[in-house]
């Protein structure tokens, strides 16, 4: 099938490429030339492993390319999918529609022939509908309909998520639609994929749901921890003995300093607001919202304590800026937060993240980055561990302590060794 992916950022370039990988021909529209500048020199404009050379491969297998052309790549295809960013608006904290409206209007107004159009942004409940009423009035006699179909994509594991899915999930009201999709996804039904199909606004909710609680369950972890930590109880155990229940499960259950990213923080708000308009509040996500908010800066306080209460006039490295390994996004980091406290308090930060921030623009004043861990700990009083990235669970922890001004390490993911920051001589200020 032709189809077409409107937008090359994470979500499009991850659907473009798998979807060409599974027999498709897919043309990938980009407005922002640089962006398929990146592309067409053989590299992509966001970091996730294994991508590129995906990329790279359906390229030259010739079922994928890439266009500014909206109406070149809407040329014969049968579905567009719209993979563009939903970010929250900053006076309500709801998802900005404006590039999604104006990517179904463009495709509307400018496909050949009948399309479905298919939202997998991430999209508030009743946005299909909104979608199929302004372009109600470009059909010209064409049948152009709305689907929803939310990604569960894990930044970091973005290829692994898109083709061995827990589960697919189809927002169709009327069967033409249905049946597009349903070919698309055949060869992942074939494998033995679970395909939910439902109503469009259901599909929307699911994925809000989704995210919302995972974020419960970061925050319950957290919290956990820090009460094991007051109780005196283990919390690796309690969250082990916790997670080995089947009706549980043990993901999500890791402690550290919140969750962050492009898509817990901005849908755990954009339901919050949903559910308040619909005049029935969600009281635990807007618990877990405030939580997050909590632990994040009660990380902050925990390096403070552990330079003896103060940081002021004094250096902490922070090794890790993403919000988690695997990805060099940085969108709404519990380490930015944490360095913004530090700053505060008159420290002096040095940061390292294998892919993050490398030019350092957005860090606060009194902020900057090292091209290695070991350049960022010079003359540190504190080194401190905020992304669980495998370079800093194997980091030379001699020479760590040999650059260092100071022997604190602050390991909030505790991933390295006990035994081994002993051996070195370092303090060890656990998170847990």
């Amino acid at each position: 099938m032709r189809i077409a992916v409107i937008g090359a950022g994470y979500v499009g370039l991850v659907t473009a490429a798998c979807l060409a990988r599974v027999a498709n021909e897919v043309v990938c529209v980009e407005k922002d030339v640089g962006k398929l500048d990146v592309i067409e020199a053989g590299g992509i404009p966001v970091y996730e492993p294994g991508l590129a050379e995906l990329v790279a491969d359906m390229k030259a297998e010739g079922c994928l390319s890439f266009t500014n052309s909206m109406k070149d790549a809407l040329e014969g295809a049968r579905a567009a999918f719209i993979g563009v960013g939903t970010p929250p608006r900053p006076l309500d904290g709801l998802a900005d529609l404006r590039w999604v409206m104006e990517a179904a209007y463009d495709a509307a107004r400018l496909a050949s022939g009948p399309l479905v159009l298919i939202t997998k942004s991430t999209v508030p409940v009743g946005t299909g509908d909104e979608i199929e009423r302004r372009i109600s009035e470009l059909a010209n006699g064409r049948s152009i309909t709305v689907v929803s179909n939310p990604e569960f994509l894990r930044e970091g594991s973005g290829i692994t998520d898109f083709m061995q899915p827990d589960r697919i999930v189809i927002g169709a009201e009327d069967d033409g639609s249905r049946r597009v999709l349903e070919e698309i996804y055949a060869p992942f039904e074939a494998r033995g994929v679970p395909v939910l199909v439902t109503s469009r606004r259901s599909a929307e909710l699911i994925k809000y749901a989704s995210n919302a609680f995972l974020a419960m369950k970061v925050t319950y972890a957290n919290e956990m921890a820090l009460l094991c930590e007051a109780a005196g109880a283990d919390a690796s155990a309690v969250l082990e003995g916790l997670g080995l229940d089947s009706r549980i499960g043990s993901k999500f259950l890791k402690p550290g300093p919140g969750y962050g990213g492009s898509c817990f923080p901005k849908d755990t708000l954009a339901l919050i607001r949903t559910a308040q308009d619909c005049r029935r509040p969600l009281k635990l996500v807007e618990a877990t919202v405030a939580a997050n908010d909590h632990v994040k800066r009660e990380m902050a306080f925990r390096i403070v304590d552990a330079c003896g209460g103060s940081v002021r006039d004094k250096t902490v490295a922070v090794l890790g800026l993403a919000f988690k390994a695997g990805t060099d996004d940085i969108r709404e980091s519990p380490s930015l937060a944490i360095v913004q406290a530090l700053v505060d308090r008159g420290a002096t930060v040095r940061a390292y993240d294998p892919q993050a921030m490398k030019d350092g623009v957005g860090l606060p004043a009194g902020a900057s980055v090292f091209p290695s861990a070991l350049h960022a700990a010079e003359g540190a009083d504190a080194v401190a561990v905020l992304t669980e990235w495998p370079e800093f669970a194997e980091i030379n922890l001699d020479a760590l302590a040999r650059v260092m001004a100071g022997s604190v390490l602050v390991d909030f993911r505790n991933i390295v060794p006990l035994e081994k920051i002993e051996g070195a001589q370092l303090r060890r200020f656990p998170f847990r």
